[in-house]
């Protein structure tokens, strides 16, 4: 199976391929049009802001083979949040609108920002093959201080001072906010699970 994770520059990407090489696969981290177009599954990290992370897709001339694309994709923490219309954080940068929602920042000011450590989530519908072996309010890790407003798109939310979007699903995309790469069993299960949808 050709796992692609897509090089968006940012921080995370090799502690994602480690996650994935402990499954038993063997992902590869690049930006290359051709290596993309043929993953049978396609990982989106990012971490960093919607403006820096549009900018290399772009520069990458990804934009257009991301939202064609057909088979799993699984965008991580930032690389959920791009699915998505805007973001609060960048008003003027227009994200790949696959999810027509919007990504807010946290209003919560007796708590800490950014969200950041485990907090569980609590799965709306447990049909999905992404939660295979993952009960409801399993803990994962998070580290973000902008979420994804609830929509007819989420599967499975949390809770830090207000309710926001966990898990998103649409068609053959799904964004994860939390990092599985960080989130123990749960998140290797998680990750098993998309690999073998």
């Amino acid at each position: 199976m050709n796992i692609v994770i897509i090089d968006t520059g940012c921080a995370n990407l090799y502690s994602l391929k480690y996650a994935v090489q402990r499954l038993g696969y063997q992902p590869i981290i690049t930006r290359e049009i051709n290596l993309i177009l043929n993953a049978d599954k396609l990982f989106l990290p990012g971490v960093g802001t919607p403006k820096t992370a549009m900018e290399q897709l772009y520069l990458s001339n990804l934009i257009k083979i991301i939202k064609s694309f057909k088979n799993p994709i699984l965008g991580i923490c930032l690389g959920m949040q791009l699915l998505c219309s805007y973001s609060q954080e960048c008003r003027n940068i227009k994200m790949l609108d696959i999810i027509h929602s919007l990504v807010s920042k946290f209003k919560v000011n007796h708590l800490s920002i950014p969200h950041t450590g485990w907090n569980n989530i609590i799965i709306d519908n447990d049909n999905q093959p992404l939660f295979n072996n993952i009960s409801n309010r399993s803990k994962f890790y998070f580290v973000h201080s902008y979420a994804v407003e609830i929509n007819k798109y989420t599967l499975a939310t949390s809770y830090y001072g207000v309710h926001f979007s966990a898990v998103i699903k649409k068609n053959n995309f799904f964004g994860v906010q939390f990092h599985p790469e960080k989130s123990g069993i749960s998140g290797a299960q998680l990750l098993k699970n998309f690999l073998e949808i």
